[in-house]
């Protein structure tokens, strides 16, 4: 197809555009999936070896929190930043740290729901050596996050894959500005709606190709931590 031709051809001319919208998607996605991890990793262990009330409560909360609709966080974050918001002084609307805060909204309960599980799963095997070692509760967050060391990488892939992928709460927050906000899943929108399908389609080759190797990549890692 002519279509798919061009936007190849744009991919690998490094058409200037396309090269700028791809710098900002991967500023914006690897700085709120690694955020959302650092948060999201100790909570999930806590979530996952804590089995009170409270923390039950907390869970179910954290589980409504990963089927959050992303116009609702963006709504929730344009409030926030907008002229009468009460964040409006740090002037976050429209700019890629903005975005940044959205996603990471959006992520941490993903990477915490995910986490909690495998550790539910894992903690029996090691709670006789946390005992018998004596071991205190900060250290036996960080031994129980050595044990889930294959896991997290693979949380993180989905949660760079969430991140990469996303488009309503990135088009609330960024209003995917040109040469500054514009990351590839608002830009596919924006130039489908231009007509310009050959730069959409080249954006969609980029992220289809992104989200194959992310899935090799997970795919390893199962294998690994299966051996």
């Amino acid at each position: 197809m002519p279509i798919i031709q061009e936007a190849i051809k744009l991919i690998f001319t490094f058409d200037k555009t396309l090269t700028d919208i791809l710098i900002v998607t991967l500023k914006m996605s690897i700085s709120s999936s690694v955020i959302a991890l650092i948060i999201g990793v100790p909570i999930g262990v806590v979530y996952g070896y804590h089995k009170n009330k409270i923390c039950k409560f907390l869970i179910i909360i954290n589980r409504t929190l990963m089927g959050m609709p992303p116009v609702v966080c963006g709504l929730f974050c344009f409030l926030l930043f907008c002229g009468v918001g009460p964040l409006r002084h740090m002037k976050l609307l429209y700019t890629i740290p903005g975005m940044v805060i959205a996603q990471v909204i959006l992520i941490t309960p993903i990477v915490i729901g995910t986490l909690e599980p495998f550790v539910e799963k894992i903690y029996p095997d090691v709670r006789d050596t946390i005992y018998g070692l004596k071991i205190a509760r900060v250290k036996k967050i960080f031994l129980l996050i050595n044990e889930s060391k294959y896991e997290i990488i693979s949380i993180y892939l989905i949660a760079f894959s969430r991140a990469i992928a996303e488009v309503g709460a990135v088009s609330m927050v960024g209003g995917a500005i040109i040469f500054k906000t514009n990351v590839m899943t608002t830009a596919i929108m924006n130039y489908t709606n231009m007509g310009n399908f050959n730069m959409a389609m080249a954006l969609g080759i980029i992220l289809l190709l992104f989200s194959f190797v992310v899935n090799i990549i997970a795919t390893l890692l199962q294998i690994l931590a299966n051996k």
